[in-house]
């Protein structure tokens, strides 16, 4: 086993360099908020998901390195961020000493965990999958220049993601009782933006959550204000 931990990558330099210039490159062409509160949040989700379902540790623990570097890739460019942070995370992870068989797992899941060319190849790529897509909160949409999001009727209307995700005043990933669910239940102000337009834009990052899910044995859930979508 390594002694490389999932503390220890949250304090490396290198990383913690690739993840804000990575943010900073979304957030210059309009994306949603995808520095360190995305990541943890997704690595926390990652853990928590494997854990659930009786994954070892380590398992788990390399399940929240994934996730952690899951978009480093960005600072490369949006198109195929899954596959060029995967050879960064390599390259990082293999100069740290991290043996070969605990790095693929982890550049297996990075490269496999954009909806467009996903697939749960692994537990921690669907932990991943699910963690990242299941993150959608109003605190992601990002003001102009990056200051805060101060919301009015006229930026609401220019862009739908800002519209959708600042519509979703809490958002909470969990398991059924009996295990047998992972659901994501959300709370959106329905003045803001409308069921119907959350899957307009959500509508694969959902399918591709069921199929992770489903990979991992369990049922993909969706409750918006109460109500049970999937």
């Amino acid at each position: 086993m390594s002694n490389i931990t999932y503390e220890y990558i949250k304090t490396n330099k290198d990383i913690q360099t690739y993840i804000s210039f990575a943010d900073a490159a979304l957030s210059s062409i309009g994306y949603t908020e995808h520095s360190n509160a995305h990541v943890e949040r997704a690595a926390a989700a990652a853990f928590m998901i494997l854990d659930t379902l009786g994954y070892d540790a380590r398992t788990c623990e390399l399940a929240q390195i994934a996730a952690y570097m899951h978009d480093i890739g960005n600072v490369i460019n949006r198109v195929e961020h899954a596959q060029t942070g995967a050879v960064m995370a390599f390259r990082l992870l293999d100069r740290l000493g991290m043996p070969a068989d605990e790095i693929a797992s982890v550049v297996s899941a990075i490269g496999n965990h954009d909806e467009h060319s996903a697939s749960p190849v692994t537990p921690i790529a669907a932990a991943l999958i699910i963690a990242d897509k299941s993150d959608v909160r109003r605190s992601r949409v990002r003001g102009e220049n990056g200051k805060a999001f101060v919301p009015s009727s006229e930026n609401l209307a220019a862009d739908i993601h800002d519209r959708v995700n600042y519509a979703v005043e809490n958002s909470q990933l969990m398991f059924s009782a009996d295990k047998k669910e992972l659901i994501l239940s959300l709370k959106i102000d329905l003045k803001i933006s409308s069921v119907m337009e959350y899957f307009e834009i959500f509508l694969s990052r959902m399918s591709v959550c069921r199929t992770a899910a489903a990979s991992l044995g369990v049922i993909f859930g969706l409750v918006i204000n109460n109500s049970r979508i999937l």
